[in-house]
């Protein structure tokens, strides 16, 4: 080996110490459904995750969105809220013409409160109703002001033609240790209908 060469490079030291993470805490590893790859590419929102055991679920049309009135929707279980906007520029995870429509879990990443509100100008959800946090969509969901001190989680985008297809959730749901909520659990899907992992990661 020469000197040089890293003996374990960032990646890996990641990767290695969410699957030890899972053994110590659930006796097995687990698929935690998220895959960090390059830094560089994290940086940029492309390819910046890899996306395993979560479910294709359609969540609305890229005309229904705009940048005043966001939408609503479960995903990917009943119960878990989000929020889907156009924030009127570019943003990491960005979908549509401009890279603009974006969605995050509207799930307060300090105590779990539901937020609702959102303020169109400064494109920020919130304050929070428990203790007033906000938070910038156009900027990954990071806290602009108040309590929390993480990014709201962030929804992966993808367009299907007018079709938006969410495909995963990017940092841990508030009050989630697994996003998915562990097998046999309830996904939701746009049409109240109910859906499951295609790759199996629910027991038979």
């Amino acid at each position: 080996m020469k000197n040089d060469e890293p003996l374990l490079r960032r990646r890996d030291f990641i990767l290695g110490g969410v699957a030890i993470g899972s053994v110590l805490a659930a006796g097995a590893i687990l698929p935690l459904g998220l895959v960090l790859r390059d830094d560089e590419d994290l940086a940029q929102g492309i390819g910046g995750v890899q996306v395993a055991f979560f479910p294709r679920t359609k969540v609305g049309t890229i005309g229904q969105v705009s940048t005043t009135d966001p939408l609503f929707f479960d995903y990917p279980l009943t119960a878990q809220s989000n929020v889907l906007v156009d924030v009127g520029q570019r943003a990491i995870g960005g979908i549509g013409q401009d890279r603009s429509v974006v969605a995050f879990s509207n799930i307060c990443t300090h105590m779990g409160c539901p937020i609702t509100d959102y303020n169109a100008d400064e494109r920020v959800l919130g304050p929070c109703v428990c203790h007033f946090t906000t938070f910038d969509l156009a900027k990954d969901g990071q806290v602009v002001l108040g309590q929390a001190t993480q990014n709201l989680p962030r929804v992966l985008l993808e367009l299907d033609g007018d079709d938006i297809i969410a495909t995963g959730v990017f940092r841990l749901i508030s009050g989630y240790a697994n996003n998915l909520g562990g097998v046999n659990v309830e996904i939701a899907a746009a049409s109240g209908a109910t859906t499951t992992p295609s790759d199996g990661a629910t027991d038979e």
